[in-house]
């Protein structure tokens, strides 16, 4: 797994930018209930997507495990971000209208308790707004098929067990849509990159073969087409 404290300072430029996240941001937005006056954004990472985040009326609030991430993500949402666990977040019962996670159940452990705290910090009427099978909309090109054998099997992000935990806690699903990852798109010499880096839970004696393999594909330098990523949204009774 990467170290995102080491990775902050290059995240955003790496990660598809501001479009990336203006993508996302509109995405969250289009399932945020009207009504909505608080939102959590719960592994905000930089910041990037939560400063996009943004519509009248609407108080938004960060909080990411890593040091690095929360301190470039303070200097963007003039400081409205917290440095925790998403297994005990520092709210009070049903004190929050929304909590929107990007990118971060396919990453992390504990995803059940982490739904669950979110459930606990929402108010009636309240919602749950995630990515889910953030590795499968990887999947479709060359350069993901390699990857595939790598990636968690089952993934922590899985839309149907996103649903059921939640289903656990009161959340139903309410909604949800899609979005394009804006500079995700990558080519062969760009997922060596990423395997060097730790992105994947490859063994050592599988990193030279994997990395022959990715350079072996045609076009190494040719970025492969945007993934697309599914957004669900789960309502609190």
């Amino acid at each position: 797994m990467l170290d995102y404290d080491a990775e902050a300072a290059r995240y955003d430029a790496t990660r598809g930018g501001v479009p990336r996240a203006e993508a996302a941001a509109r995405a969250v937005l289009e399932l945020l209930p009207p009504e909505a006056e608080t939102l959590l954004d719960l592994g905000c990472g930089t910041g990037l997507v939560t400063s996009h985040i943004t519509r009248p009326g609407l108080r938004v609030l960060g909080l990411d495990a890593s040091p690095g991430m929360a301190r470039l993500a303070r200097d963007r949402l003039e400081h409205r971000v917290l440095l925790g666990d998403g297994r005990a977040l520092p709210f009070a019962d049903a004190s929050l209208d929304a909590v929107c996670s990007v990118w971060l159940f396919h990453l992390i452990p504990g995803v059940p308790e982490a739904i669950a705290e979110c459930a606990r910090v929402l108010r009636p009427g309240g919602v749950l707004i995630t990515t889910v099978d953030k590795d499968a909309a990887h999947g479709h090109d060359d350069v993901g098929r390699v990857l595939a054998p790598y990636r968690r099997h089952p993934a922590r992000d899985r839309a149907g067990l996103v649903v059921a935990c939640g289903g656990r806690h009161g959340l139903r699903l309410a909604a949800e849509t899609v979005f394009t990852g804006h500079g995700q798109g990558r080519s062969p010499l760009r997922a060596v990159e990423l395997v060097e880096a730790g992105y994947l839970a490859v063994g050592a004696a599988d990193v030279g073969a994997l990395k022959e393999r990715l350079a072996a594909l045609p076009d190494p330098s040719v970025p492969r087409p945007d993934p697309v990523y599914r957004l669900v949204c789960l309502r609190r009774a």
